[in-house]
């Protein structure tokens, strides 16, 4: 599964130690005008910092478009894209280390792996491919005024801000979404809903663990009488528990969601492992991994939000 989509489509190709990963949006229409200082704006937020919390890895991410645009706007046809990998330093220490929490266990059993080399494709480098589909697909959407917006939440930026890095260790993080300027109408009933897909799409991001719209899991807890967002005689609505979202159809409101993420499992500090061979051993990342996944992942929340409503948008003309 290397695609995303039905309608707007973004496949992406190659891995975090290859010379360049790249990718291909289909489905966008004709006429769609690339800003391209806004894309390559969107790349920079995802790219690694100076910030002490961030990966010590060094990419700047200058996307080259290979077909597809032509005098600043869209053909039609295909758009093909790649991102060189400009500071490939593979950590031959770990080679062999069954990484706890990783793909490396998950990968050997599947697909027959004896060493670290054969996860790139589980690496967080891929996601720099949708944040150039998500910019495509929000200038896409720019056309009918929807705006994609993700920050942290209040609690987690105190505990991201408070993090020691002295210790080596990692964090998790909530990310707060929301969707602005939907129409009514987006989503299908009973197995393509709008909200569904949207999990899909999130859920799909590394290190992702959690998923919720609206009041979410707060919901259990409330009564009817508490969350039933009553409508007025013009139909507008008193409140939003329900995120935007009804029957797996927008309702017109906001959109919003929350996403939970893991800490990054690599840590700086030792660990103990096991090996590919099931031999017990003890392993220390180093300094080219993320001490926690915002605020670079904040783009490619929104990319996959993004994509997720070009493709019911295309499904509602």
């Amino acid at each position: 599964m290397n695609r995303f989509g039905t309608k707007f489509i973004l496949s992406d190709y190659n891995e975090t130690h290859d010379d360049y990963i790249g990718g291909t949006i289909t489905g966008c229409p004709a006429g769609v005008e690339i800003d391209f200082e806004f894309v390559q704006s969107e790349l920079s937020r995802r790219a690694p910092s100076q910030h002490p919390h961030s990966t010590q890895r060094k990419e700047s991410d200058i996307v080259e478009f290979l077909s597809g645009i032509e005098n600043g706007k869209t053909t039609g046809s295909p758009i093909e894209f790649r991102i060189p990998n400009t500071d490939v330093q593979p950590n031959l220490e770990m080679l062999h280390i069954m990484k706890p929490s990783h793909a490396s266990y998950t990968y050997k059993i599947k697909y027959g792996i004896t060493d670290n080399s054969g996860i790139g494709r589980a690496s967080a480098r891929q996601t720099a491919c949708r944040v150039v589909g998500g910019a495509i697909a929000k200038l896409f959407l720019k056309r009918f005024g929807i705006e994609i917006y993700a920050r942290k939440n209040d609690d987690n930026i105190r505990r991201y801000v408070t993090c020691k890095v002295s210790t080596g260790d990692t964090i998790g993080v909530v990310v707060n979404c929301v969707i602005k300027n939907l129409p009514a109408g987006l989503g299908e009933p009973v197995y393509d809903k709008f909200d569904a897909r949207l999990a899909y799409a999130i859920l799909s991001i590394n290190a992702c663990k959690g998923f919720e719209i609206g009041k979410g899991f707060a919901a259990a807890q409330m009564k009817g009488s508490e969350y039933n967002d009553i409508q007025n005689p013009n139909f507008s609505f008193q409140s939003n528990n329900d995120g935007g979202v009804q029957a797996g159809i927008t309702n017109g409101q906001e959109v919003y969601f929350s996403a939970a993420f893991k800490p990054v499992p690599t840590l700086q500090k030792e660990q103990k492992a096991i090996d590919f061979e099931g031999n017990p051993t003890t392993y220390t990342g180093n300094n080219r991994n993320d001490r926690c996944v915002v605020p670079r992942v904040l783009p490619v929340v929104e990319a996959m939000a993004a994509l997720v409503t070009a493709d019911f948008m295309l499904q509602f003309q």
